[in-house]
């Protein structure tokens, strides 16, 4: 078997179909041999467009792959690759690069930096794995090394492949690799699981805070499950949103510091016992609350560490604990008054007036179902999406901790491709869209169909609640006339509530390709969430 056959091979036994690409010269064997193999090529228009795709699709699909050329292409996808490590998302980076024949006394090769081993180094700082693939006897284990590590950390990892490797043969290995410890010290396991009962039956008012780990290691069932059996209320941070399914009766709502529910932030304060399950301790997450996080009163479990007050445990699993919190027989008596996710009321927005922030994301709401898949990019498009109501778990994904404005778009291209029965609904900034909306060629491309919101305020609204100036305005394009670019697509541009309404059920029925409906917003609007971060955090 040559390198691409049993890297396409290894991919494919992960339900990888889809790969996300730039061509260059130094990846276009690899392109051609992944695509003999049966792994769709996207091409998207930008390096940085293919990254975001990746990881929206890993995200959905537990694994997602992106590939480039050398350096120019590389150097360019470092920033969604960055992002996937930060928010945990497993992705493969394959780079083309010069052949090793080539690399003989050091040429100045077309797109090299410095030396051969430049674009390697830095995705050492972004990748829990990253190799040159040199040695045809050792390429297999080490491909089968990134994708274990990519799995068992669920962050991105990186192969380059020199040209002159791509079609040589390989050896096999004729054993899987161990990345570490598959199971849990059952010593360990069980100590950790007996403090924890007695903590949470000891406990007067407990509390589950569940994040983005829980849907990347693929226990959202068993925490709808915990939840039910235990009595014991949950709610999710802004990262972890859809978490579990926001209809759920025990679903108290978002917590997020600064921007979350007065009510919701309550709660979690007066709680004497947190059960943190996957929670990235992040400044949005944990950051302007009233009170600092005493660990004296936490359950604090994650895939890297497992704490219980101060007592730390080794060799215990996230899974494994999770699951194992089932099997305690925990029962508590629901609180009879529990915070509840506001539903906006329909009946209180005048479909005649100009459409507000509030009034926008209250109409959005009500046409999202088990159906739709929302994803939301940085700023108030994020903040706003607070209160949207998911029906299913994982049903919602945006970069709110790495926050990198541009994601929502080329993420859409992914989330359809892994998730192809759901609708994408895209809630992005015109900010946003002058980054990467371009990707909407991409869709044109291989008949996707998301419905974007693109929020037109003339400019960064977020950074306007904070310190307003020139810096935070933008050139006014006419967006809704990108169909007539690309020859493809619907779009329309709306500015009261009866407009946005009639556009929804337009984009909602007629699903022949993408809708683009261009929300007119006025610059100083905000939503309720990003008002609250801003009392609580301005000085």
């Amino acid at each position: 078997m040559t390198t691409i056959q049993f890297l396409a091979q290894q991919l494919l036994a992960h339900n990888v179909k889809h790969l996300f690409c730039v061509p260059g010269d130094y990846s276009l064997k690899i392109l051609d041999g992944f695509a003999k193999e049966g792994i769709r090529i996207i091409n998207t228009c930008d390096e940085q467009g293919a990254g975001f795709a990746a990881d929206a699709y890993g995200r959905l699909n537990g694994l997602g792959a992106v590939c480039i050329t050398y350096c120019v292409g590389g150097l360019k996808v470092t920033n969604p690759v960055a992002e996937a490590f930060a928010e945990k998302s497993p992705v493969v980076v394959i780079s083309g690069a010069p052949g090793l024949r080539e690399r003989q006394k050091d040429p100045l090769l077309h797109h090299k930096v410095k030396d051969f081993d430049t674009q390697l180094n830095v995705f050492k700082a972004l990748t829990v794995f990253a190799t040159i693939l040199e040695n045809p006897r050792d390429i297999g284990a080490q491909i089968l090394q990134a994708i274990e590590l990519a799995l068992q950390y669920k962050r991105p990892v990186y192969l380059e492949i020199p040209r002159d490797i791509v079609t040589a043969e390989i050896e096999i290995p004729k054993n899987g690799f161990s990345t570490g410890f598959l199971q849990s010290n059952p010593k360990a396991l069980d100590e950790a699981l007996k403090e924890a009962k007695a903590m949470i039956e000891s406990s007067s008012q407990p509390l589950i805070l569940a994040d983005v780990e829980i849907q990347r290691f693929g226990l959202q069932k068993e925490l709808e499950m915990l939840t039910t059996q235990t009595g014991i209320p949950v709610c999710a941070t802004l990262l972890g949103k859809s978490v579990i399914a926001e209809t759920h009766p025990h679903y108290i709502g978002v917590y997020e510091g600064a921007t979350g529910s007065e009510e919701v932030c309550a709660y979690f304060d007066q709680s004497d016992c947190l059960i943190l399950l996957g929670v990235f301790m992040t400044d949005i997450t944990l950051g302007s609350t009233k009170s600092a996080l005493d660990m004296s009163k936490c359950i604090y479990a994650t895939s890297e560490k497992l704490t219980i007050r101060y007592h730390s445990f080794e060799e215990v699993r996230f899974e494994d604990f999770v699951k194992g919190l089932l099997a305690l027989n925990i029962r508590k008596s629901l609180p009879k008054q529990l915070p509840h996710p506001p539903s906006p009321l329909l009946s209180r927005i005048d479909e005649n007036a100009n459409i507000s922030v509030n009034s926008f994301f209250g109409l959005v709401n009500s046409f999202l179902s088990p159906k739709t898949v929302v994803i939301a990019d940085v700023g108030e498009s994020l903040f706003g999406a607070i209160d949207l109501v998911i029906h299913e778990s994982t049903e919602f994904i945006s970069p709110a901790y790495y926050a990198s404005v541009g994601f929502s778009i080329p993420a859409s291209i992914g989330a359809e491709l892994a998730r192809p029965h759901l609708i994408p609904f895209v809630i992005c900034g015109d900010g946003a869209f002058q980054m990467t909306g371009i990707e909407l060629s991409t869709a044109c491309r291989y008949n996707l169909r998301p419905i974007v919101f693109l929020l037109n305020n003339g400019g960064y609204s977020t950074e306007r609640i904070f310190l307003d100036g020139p810096f935070n305005n933008l050139l006014n394009w006419n967006y809704s006339k990108i169909t007539e670019l690309l020859g493809c697509g619907r779009s329309c541009s709306v500015k009261t509530n009866r407009e946005l309404k009639e556009a929804i059920e337009k984009a909602m029925s007629d699903r022949d390709s993408f809708w683009l409906i261009e929300v007119m917003l006025s610059p100083t609007d905000h939503s309720l969430a990003l008002q609250r971060m801003a009392q609580r955090i301005m000085p």
